[in-house]
């Protein structure tokens, strides 16, 4: 089984929640590995600090390449990124790249850029890319002063795309925001979706920690279900 994480907008929290999703699944002795077929922003060797950090999660130390087939220096919108490098990304690298992943793996955690509607290219999304997959969305809505209006319009153009989503995780980046706790029970009331967990705010972001956050259950449940 493999899912796709995507988020209410960047700095939300979405590769923390992935890292944590991979440890809570190997904690149930899955063999779990991580994917961001897209990152942009870069180190001296090339490398992007989101995906090193899902493939340090990972059960196996995999290639980088393996983590991540399309990586550019610059950090802006991933379709920009790649034409200010001459690269456009294609939808059957990324494919054949997962599908090789998904082969070695019990779950395979895949972790979009940005939100659910930024580009790929001139022609794709990464909604596009969730519905090519065909793996349930987790959506991680950073709680914030105006998460509800992200958040919904994030479910709405995942329910007009007829994509499944799995679940949803409120990741609380202003543990000061007025209302927190009604602003989660908002969305609850609103999003079919189940609630996987609240992360609370956190000095340092640690995947093994917050997998503590999250029902790993209601995941199992979805399954079920199908």
């Amino acid at each position: 089984m493999s899912y796709f994480v995507t988020g209410t907008d960047t700095g939300v929290g979405k590769t923390l929640v992935s890292c944590a999703l991979l440890h809570g699944f190997a904690a149930r002795g899955k063999r779990a590995y991580g994917f961001k077929p897209v990152a942009a922003g870069a180190d001296e060797h090339d490398h992007n600090e989101d995906a090193i950090a899902l493939r340090e999660a990972s059960s196996t130390q995999l290639a980088y390449g393996q983590v991540n087939p399309y990586c550019f220096p610059r950090a802006i919108a991933p379709h920009l990124a790649a034409r200010h490098v001459g690269v456009r990304i294609e939808m059957r690298r990324i494919l054949t790249s997962f599908q090789e992943l998904a082969g070695q793996a019990d779950e395979v955690i895949v972790e979009g850029a940005g939100g659910l509607l930024v580009p790929l290219n001139e022609d794709l999304t990464f909604a596009d890319l969730a519905r090519e997959l065909d793996i349930p969305l987790i959506l991680v809505v950073g709680m914030r002063l105006g998460c509800i209006n992200h958040a919904l319009l994030t479910m709405a153009a995942i329910e007009e795309r007829q994509l499944e989503c799995a679940g949803w995780v409120a990741n609380v980046l202003d543990e000061d925001m007025p209302a927190l706790q009604e602003n989660i029970d908002t969305l609850r009331a609103r999003i079919a979706a189940p609630l996987l967990g609240i992360v609370p705010r956190m000095d340092v972001a640690d995947g093994k920690l917050v997998a503590r956050h999250l029902n790993m259950d209601l995941l199992e449940h979805v399954r079920d279900d199908e």
